[in-house]
């Protein structure tokens, strides 16, 4: 019964969650996106130095093969611009909202477990995705940017191990100001917010518009600086829809189920447990 209702709110939220997100990205970011990919194929690539002129040839040709080998694949598996990308962008929103739909409730359970009834579900949502905004999103950004095409970055492996410790340094920060009692609890959540940038982000060595001509490198670079800020309201809608939306949800369908079964739900008044329904 719990786990059905626990489905279906999620995937209510989910939903909404995701088709504002879609509408939101298609405002702000894919505007953004788009124009960079018109500056991105005018890149030029650093010439690879060849013995003569025989391997120089033999090199062209299979470079050129190479590409439209690639070229050939990219088109097999990415959708067309236009109904086709922006459907193909709404399911993954779903999907993404749905995860993220079901840890919040997660975690808002636990809350309900251990610290009982007496928070309304819109409030304990809305802290519970502020976390969320400043976990996933707002704390691995200070030191890793968004990127418009084009942009070269640090190698991808090291900037995925630093995103995923910012981001465990973060929601486990978040966590032990939360559920922890304690008097230390506000000293070790400083720490781990400072651990990733102690660590240090990874950096690319050089400019990561090189190999772009003067007009469009200046184009690129005003294009970063909004592409930032773009993809900070696009995360920003998301966890807020994320705390509205999913706040009603388990406010009507997971939160009464859940105050029948856990045994430190019941601790608060009766009238207390009322009034926070």
């Amino acid at each position: 019964m719990i786990f059905q209702r626990l489905i279906w709110a999620a995937l209510a939220t989910a939903v909404v969650v995701g088709s504002v997100q879609t509408g939101v990205q298609r405002w702000q970011a894919a505007p953004l996106i788009l124009a960079a990919e018109v500056y991105e194929e005018q890149k030029a690539e650093p010439a690879a130095p060849v013995a003569d002129a025989a391997t120089a040839t033999h090199t062209h040709a299979e470079g050129v093969a190479a590409h439209d080998h690639e070229h050939g694949a990219a088109k097999e598996w990415e959708p067309e611009n236009g109904a086709e990308r922006i459907g193909w962008t709404w399911v993954a929103n779903i999907l993404h909202a749905l995860s993220m739909t079901l840890l919040a409730f997660a975690v808002m359970g636990v809350w309900l477990y251990q610290r009982g009834a007496a928070v309304p579900s819109l409030r304990l949502a809305s802290v519970v995705t502020a976390a969320g905004f400043l976990s996933f999103h707002l704390w691995p950004s200070l030191g890793l940017h968004a990127e418009v095409p084009g942009m070269e970055a640090a190698p991808l492996q090291a900037r995925q191990v630093w995103w995923v410790l910012a981001v465990g340094s973060a929601a486990g920060a978040c966590a032990v100001a939360g559920f922890a009692r304690a008097s230390w609890r506000w000293l070790v959540a400083v720490a781990l917010l400072a651990l990733p940038f102690v660590v240090g982000a990874p950096k690319l060595q050089g400019d990561p518009l090189a190999g772009f001509g003067p007009e469009a490198h200046a184009a690129l670079e005003q294009l970063g600086v909004q592409f930032i800020w773009a993809t900070t309201w696009v995360a920003l809608s998301f966890w807020a829809s994320l705390g509205l939306v999913g706040g009603l949800a388990f406010q009507r369908w997971v939160r009464p189920a859940l105050l029948a079964v856990l045994p430190r739900a019941d601790a608060p008044a009766a009238g207390a447990v009322q009034a926070s329904q």
